[in-house]
């Protein structure tokens, strides 16, 4: 069932923000999104690193956190002011949202939640700034990301993720479902006027399949693979570069040394004016996620990071697109 977009939500989601992970090596794992990634190093303590693109003047976008086990900590988005967190609470503890506010280095005021299917969220009103780096073109490194875009989460159950998100505001620009129905396999959700600030997929969840940055071209793209492989990750190109259906970008995706997954992509097409309708496909239709060449492989499907506490279910829906390993048995 399509999901109904309050168009008055109780506070004001403005995009995604920031990713906060768990990290067993946390000099691996700065080396690796500063020099293979090229995140530009903000900050960093005894047990933390913040990171953030060329464009971005928000402190951080991605915290590294010294961890015994490589959790996806916290997903992050932004509202508009310090009165919409105010608000966040007042509707999570009349709705019955489990939450609570905490202090967070170089952030305004911030609220922690549980959504209804496990994702574990942080909302902030504001962050320190720096100076933004992107006319530094020498200081530009592998792909030279700009900013942090979106996740795709993945869940046992997408509709409930869906209207949940859709109540605070989020308007599907895109989705997957399973063959001849409006049976939700796949939304893609925004806030900020394109194709999505948050993704959830179906499978085994809740987890945190990717997050996502954008570069500024096709061919930043192909260096970062370049550099990638260069530096001794080849083997972590999880897919691509290649080119999506959905949201009609170039991508590719990389594996950090704890096996988190980002992506690197050159961003989606405006989803702003309220008449524009979500695009459909088909789950079984492969150029929903390739437009060019061969299906992601099984790890690319089913392997994604744990939330800390959080139970890993069974999806409701039991149709899955086809893998690269299913279709090599078959040609």
């Amino acid at each position: 069932m399509l999901p109904q977009t309050s168009f008055e939500p109780p506070f004001t989601l403005t995009r995604a923000s920031h990713v906060r992970l768990g990290v067993t090596d946390l000099d691996a794992s700065r080396t690796f999104y500063s020099d293979v990634i090229g995140l530009v190093v903000t900050a960093e303590t005894d047990d933390t690193v913040y990171l953030r693109g060329l464009e971005e003047d928000a402190h951080h976008s991605l915290v590294l956190e010294r961890a015994d086990d490589a959790w996806a900590h916290r997903i992050g988005l932004r509202v508009r002011t310090e009165a919409d967190v105010l608000a966040a609470e007042r509707h999570f503890r009349a709705t019955g949202v489990e939450h609570r506010r905490v202090e967070q280095d170089h952030q305004g005021a911030t609220l922690q939640f549980r959504d209804p299917v496990g994702t574990l969220m942080e909302i902030t009103s504001s962050m320190e700034t720096v100076r933004r780096k992107m006319a530094d073109f020498h200081d530009f490194r592998a792909g030279a990301p700009q900013r942090l875009d979106h996740y795709q989460v993945v869940t046992h159950d997408v509709q409930t993720a869906t209207d949940f998100w859709a109540g605070l505001g989020m308007r599907m620009s895109e989705y997957t479902a399973k063959d001849g129905t409006d049976e939700l396999w796949g939304t893609w959700l925004e806030v900020k006027g394109n194709t999505h600030d948050l993704v959830f997929t179906n499978g085994r969840g809740p987890r945190l399949h990717h997050f996502a940055y954008t570069v500024p071209d096709a061919t930043a793209l192909i260096h970062a693979a370049d550099v990638t492989g260069s530096k001794g990750f080849g083997r972590e190109i999880d897919r691509g570069p290649g080119r999506h259906g959905l949201s009609n970008a170039l991508f590719l995706y990389v594996r950090d040394p704890d096996q988190h997954r980002i992506e690197l992509f050159t961003t989606h097409y405006q989803f702003i004016d309220l008449e524009s309708e979500p695009i459909r496909w088909d789950v079984s239709n492969p150029r929903r996620a390739q437009q060019w060449g061969l299906p992601a492989s099984e790890r690319w499907f089913f392997e994604a990071s744990e939330f800390p506490g959080e139970a890993v279910r069974e999806p409701l829906l039991t149709a899955t697109p086809e893998t690269l390993e299913q279709y090599l048995g078959l040609h």
